[in-house]
């Protein structure tokens, strides 16, 4: 499409923020001037940010990868004061200063709901894995023991009538509940209040929560009230026979008394997709066979791919349209 003098349009310049690979990169070209991030190029940071900032037509729009690899803070909106839209990918926010976008006017989009189920699924695999120890009985078979030990004797447990204690009953935390509800577990849960649309038995903390659990899924945001909420206490509470899975964010956990926990047997296993230092995981988890560890991919599917694609795209083409958001958490 061309302008009324032949020339193509100039299409908004927009900053990337990503990491190697990205599959929505080649779309993004297709819809804005896209400035890829140093993750990309291997340019320093503040140099490309002061290189962004000093175009003649710098950018207004910026999508950030969700899991930290860049915040943007104050640092960050001082160096391209033009930034007017901030689009995350993830649906947490815990890397944008939502506090400094709220006094500077900035809007803030999220991922929404196009996770939502994939992690919901993602969250009940780990835990029927950690239970029946699928993970732990398929080394078993391909180490070759089955045919020297004979019977596979890791006996497992079963889901079925588990007290399931969720952190969290958003719309993740929320789809996981109706699915662990068709296994016949008894849902319990923690969230900031109590949900009227819910008759699952409201724990106003996440200690009394745990201390009625068989397993606690931590499905909540990574916020100042959340960091380390599953604490040494907690794992207390929850006792010999809990499990923890975690499909949120991994400094929702304090890390180290997780891995003590488990080293001593005082929690029976857990389920990690997300850590407190992400891509570093620590080393004793590795060979647990009652842990079971996947590189924070619950949001991983082809589908959610193709439609965060289409959702973050959608977004960005509202802010530069003059119009409302798609999923607003600043608008």
């Amino acid at each position: 499409m061309s302008n009324a003098g032949g020339e193509p349009p100039v299409l908004p310049a927009v900053l990337f923020i990503r990491r190697p690979g990205a599959p929505f990169a080649g779309a993004m070209h297709q819809r804005f001037r896209v400035l890829d991030s140093p993750l990309v190029s291997g340019e320093p940071l503040a140099a490309f940010l002061a290189a962004a900032a000093a175009m003649a037509d710098p950018p207004r729009a910026a999508v950030v990868m969700g899991g930290g690899a860049v915040r943007a803070d104050a640092a960050f909106l001082d160096a391209v004061p033009s930034i007017r839209c901030l689009v995350s990918t993830a649906a947490g926010v815990d890397h944008i200063d939502l506090a400094e976008c709220g006094r500077r006017g900035i809007a803030v989009a999220n991922s929404g709901t196009v996770y939502s189920a994939d992690v919901a699924d993602h969250a009940v695999g780990m835990l029927l894995d950690v239970l029946r120890r699928v993970s732990a009985a398929e080394r078993f078979v391909r180490r070759g023991l089955w045919p020297v030990r004979e019977d596979y004797y890791g006996l497992g447990s079963t889901l079925r009538g588990k007290r399931v204690g969720i952190i969290g009953l958003g719309n993740i935390g929320s789809l996981i509940a109706k699915r662990l509800e068709a296994f016949g577990c008894i849902i319990h849960y923690n969230s900031r209040r109590p949900k009227d649309s819910v008759a699952y038995k409201y724990f106003p903390d996440v200690h009394g929560l745990a201390s009625e659990s068989d397993v606690l899924v931590v499905a909540c945001a990574l916020n100042n009230e959340t960091r380390h909420i599953v604490s040494k206490d907690v794992l207390e509470a929850l006792g010999k026979g809990g499990v923890v899975i975690n499909i949120g964010r991994g400094a929702n956990i304090d890390e180290a008394e997780l891995v003590t926990a488990l080293k001593e047997g005082r929690i029976a296993g857990a389920g990690l997709d997300v850590f407190e230092n992400e891509p570093t995981v620590p080393p004793e988890l590795l060979s647990m066979d009652t842990v079971v560890l996947t590189p924070h991919s619950a949001v991983f599917t082809l589908e959610s791919r193709s439609d965060l694609c289409d959702h973050m795209i959608g977004n960005l083409e509202a802010f530069f349209s003059g119009k409302p958001l798609l999923t607003p958490v600043l608008p």
